[in-house]
């Protein structure tokens, strides 16, 4: 199947940025079709794209066949237009063979070619009766690509650099553009784009620090929003782990402000939801570590939730809420990302998020000045919120464990299997917790991620 998009000079070159954004050494891109369709405007616009601010004119190779670049990240960036090729040896003399499985190659004519490069993207331009626009054809895997290109030019951001940005674990992606200003782009697939852009409107109406929406398409999984800044809370941290107390402080009484708003029309997460997603811990950490069983583990989560916290009303719960998705502003609310998810759920549930965090280590002093800090703003009872608390951070930990496994067994993801021992010893530090008797029972004989067994699963991580 073929994406087919109308596209001026802006949309083309916009296309073309955001290509620039995605491909890695040994990708090649071929640009179909007769002169003046555009394809050294939008090569052009992909090399200078990659440069960014090293940017260097881009001639069009016509007499020379080939020309080469390079980008900040060390890349080789080949730009061939094959129009005078008289015969095709030449460009293994110029070492394009070894240019396709290195660098990245854009090429020009390609049908000069003697075989077309495996797994190639061929982007085939052509003029149309209005000498202003082109129609663009491109394979059914850039699909979103042109997407993105489209929604950006349609915002008037078409004409800004685009850079991606780390993603999470799922298959939403982020991107940078830099023009006059900065914003971020989000794509999201997975449909939770509605949920997103609620969850922001609610937080920015009660003042809390999500970014604000400058252009959105729903259907389409697509939103550009305001750029909150490289400076996660876990990168301030690692630098400056002096800024702790202060952090975390912060996060307890942000927790203690959004816990007194009424709950937003939200998703339940209570204890049968808490029992069926902790099946993941059953289904794949279990298996993946060469046990079996875990039957038990679920219903005594329902159980214990019953008992130690149904009692509480819920509160509005962002989820995913750790330093990775908090940006610091320094004195300025702390930035929320991330937060799609949302959920009514314990009060305890979000702070424990963010105290036994699965990325990195929280002193256990600060997270008892953190815990202590929250109830003195709600005037929770103590000992019910403590046992919640632990009840809440093993369920987590046991479903997290059970996704990191997923991640590498069937996404290819391994590297959050570094992660593992850490969450094991959340769920060891919660079930010494009196209340978790009948949990710590339940998962009597679960192995513990040894290094070995870590080991063991990343060797049959098919890594993509």
């Amino acid at each position: 199947m073929t994406q087919r998009l109308i596209a001026d000079e802006t949309l083309t070159a916009a296309l073309a940025r955001m290509l620039a954004a995605e491909l890695r050494p040994g990708q090649a891109v071929l640009l179909d079709g007769p002169v003046g369709a555009g394809k050294t405007h939008f090569a052009r616009a992909f090399i200078r794209a990659r440069q960014g601010e090293a940017a260097e004119d881009v001639p069009s190779p016509t007499f020379t066949l080939v020309q080469t670049y390079g980008d900040p990240m060390g890349t080789e960036i080949w730009h061939a237009d094959l129009y005078r090729l008289t015969d095709p040896s030449e460009l293994h003399e110029l070492g394009l063979d070894e240019a396709l499985e290195t660098g990245i190659c854009l090429i020009e004519w390609p049908d000069r070619l003697e075989t077309m490069p495996a797994n190639a993207l061929t982007i085939a331009l052509t003029p149309l009766p209005d000498p202003d626009l082109r129609q663009i054809a491109l394979p059914k895997a850039l699909a979103r690509t042109a997407g993105r290109a489209a929604f950006v030019h349609q915002a008037h951001w078409g004409e800004a650099r685009v850079t991606p940005l780390a993603g999470d674990a799922s298959a939403r992606r982020y991107f940078r553009l830099e023009g006059a200003g900065s914003a971020v782009l989000m794509d999201d697939p997975g449909g939770s784009m509605p949920a997103f852009l609620k969850m922001t409107h609610w937080l920015r109406g009660h003042g809390f620090g999500a970014p604000q929406i400058i252009a959105a398409d729903e259907p389409q999984g697509l939103a550009l929003v305001e750029d909150l800044g490289d400076a996660l809370l876990a990168r301030v941290l690692d630098e400056d782990p002096a800024l702790a107390p202060v952090a975390y402080d912060r996060i307890a009484d942000l927790l203690a402000d959004l816990h007194r708003h009424p709950v937003p029309e939200l998703p339940a997460l209570d204890g049968p939801a808490l029992a069926d997603q902790v099946g993941l811990f059953a289904e794949w950490y279990l298996p993946a570590m060469g046990a079996s069983g875990g039957e038990e583990v679920a219903p005594a989560i329902a159980a214990l939730h019953a008992r130690l916290a149904a009692d509480v009303p819920p509160v509005t719960a962002l989820r995913d809420f750790h330093a990775e998705n908090l940006i610091w502003r320094g004195p300025a609310p702390l930035g929320l990302i991330d937060y799609q998810d949302a959920v009514a759920a314990h009060p305890a549930y979000d702070l424990v998020s963010a105290l036994q965090d699965a990325r990195r280590d929280v002193p256990r002093k600060i997270e008892a000045r953190a815990i202590a800090r929250y109830l003195a703003a709600t005037g929770l009872d103590e000992g019910r919120f403590r046992a919640a608390y632990a009840l809440l951070g093993a369920q987590r930990s046991l479903r997290i464990l059970g996704i990191f496994a997923r991640l590498c067994l069937r996404d290819g993801k391994p590297r959050y299997l570094d992660f593992m021992p850490r969450v094991w010893a959340h769920v060891q530090a919660n079930l010494a917790h009196p209340a978790l008797a009948p949990l710590a029972e339940a998962l009597a004989g679960a192995p513990a991620p040894t290094s070995e067994l870590i080991e063991g699963l990343r060797a049959r991580c098919p890594c993509r």
